[in-house]
Formats: C-alpha cells, structure tokens, sequence
C-alpha cells in the first residue's frame, strides 16, 4: 500500500488557486487525512530507517516538519500557507543547522537532499580547514557512485574572494569556495505514489551519509 495517495498533490493544486485562509478552513478536513497524517506517519517510518546508523537524530515526525503557515511578515507574497510539506532529519528539528537531510513535497517542486544550508562564519572556516587538510577523502566521497550518481555535485553560493592559500588549492577543490555545502535531487510524483517510496528515500539519504559524516567531524573540532 502507498504512503500517499493522488489526493495528497490535488490538495496543493487546489492550494496554490486558493491561498487563502476561507479556503484553507474550508478544506481543513482534507488537509489533515490526506496531507498531514501521511506525511506525520511518513517521516516517522523515515525516522526509523535512519535510526541505525544515526542513534542521535530526533525521533518525534512533529518536531522535524516544518509549519505549513508561512512567515509573511517580511514578504512581498502575503500567501499565507506554502504550497509543499517539508521535514528535516537532524539532531534537534526544523532549526537545527547541523548536517541533516531534506524533504520537499508538492505539487510542482518533489525533492530531497541534504548537508548544511546554514553556516555561520565559525563553522565555515573549520570546514574549509577540514577540506584542506583532508582533501583526498573528501574526492572519495564526492566520487562515491552513489552520491555521483544520485546527486551530482555539492551546490551552494561561492564565496568570489579567498585568502592566498585557498585561492590556490580552490584550483583542485573548488567545493572550498562554497559558503554552503548542500546536495539535491528532483523525484517525480510516481517516486511518491510508490509504494517503496520509503525505501527510495532511504537509498539517497544513505547515499549522501559519509558526506554529512565528514561535515560533522569538521564542525565538532
């Protein structure tokens, strides 16, 4: 049995005609038994998968999804629900800036990923340090077929001046350039009406786990 059904991607086509509360309200119903439900339930079975190999994730599907209200009190948008759910894997919930992994599902954006979207001054020079020193198993990592094949590359802006020494080594490794170190792949709708859907998110997460192994170990020295 699927994990989700059409009905789940109907309720965000009809959402992003209807962004509004009176219609919000009016749909409530179907909100929570076909999107909110599945998903809660959805994440939980994510959890359990990840828990093996990663003991110190949360395990409470509440704390790692993210609200469907937006923060609208600085946007031009005055939309005041997003069109997708999202949940992140990490130690401590949506706000934790720590390496974790992503989910996105909607109607016109299905993707997943990972690694760290958020860093501080701090964290980013010890990552570069890290890069630095230890370049030739970050290549592995970057080459591994799974997180080639699945991935690509890591993505994130680029800082366009560097200190002497980086500028150099930036020639063999340009990942040392990136002020964020994430990595991201689209699905499709059949991805997520698929019954092994869980197993499908599994395989990438699993894919990209020594990459967010070797962030952590940077952050942690």
């Amino acid at each position: 049995m699927s994990h989700f059904n059409p009905a789940f991607f109907k309720f965000f086509e009809q959402l992003a005609k209807n962004n509004n509360k009176e219609w919000f309200e009016k749909n409530r119903k179907t909100y929570e038994t076909e999107v909110k439900e599945p998903f809660k339930k959805f994440v939980g079975i994510i959890q359990q998968g990840l828990k093996k190999d990663n003991p110190e994730f949360l395990m409470e599907p509440s704390k790692a999804i993210f609200r469907i209200n937006r923060d609208i009190r600085f946007a031009k948008d005055k939309s005041p629900y997003k069109n997708h759910v999202g949940a992140f894997f990490s130690r401590s919930g949506t706000k934790d800036t720590r390496p974790g992994y992503y989910l996105h599902l909607g109607a016109k954006e299905i993707f997943l990923g990972g690694g760290m979207y958020d860093v501080d001054k701090e964290r980013l020079e010890k990552i570069r340090q890290e890069i630095y020193y230890n370049n030739d198993p970050f290549k592995k990592i970057l080459n591994e077929k799974g997180f080639k094949t699945l991935y690509g590359d890591v993505l994130g802006d680029r800082n366009k001046v560097l200190t002497p020494d980086y500028k150099e080594f930036a020639r063999e490794q340009p990942v040392i350039a990136n002020k964020q170190f994430y990595y991201m792949a689209k699905l499709k709708k059949e991805d997520v009406l698929n019954k092994d859907f869980d197993k499908t998110v599994l395989k990438y997460f699993k894919a990209a786990a020594r990459f967010n192994d070797f962030m952590m170990q940077a952050i942690s020295e």
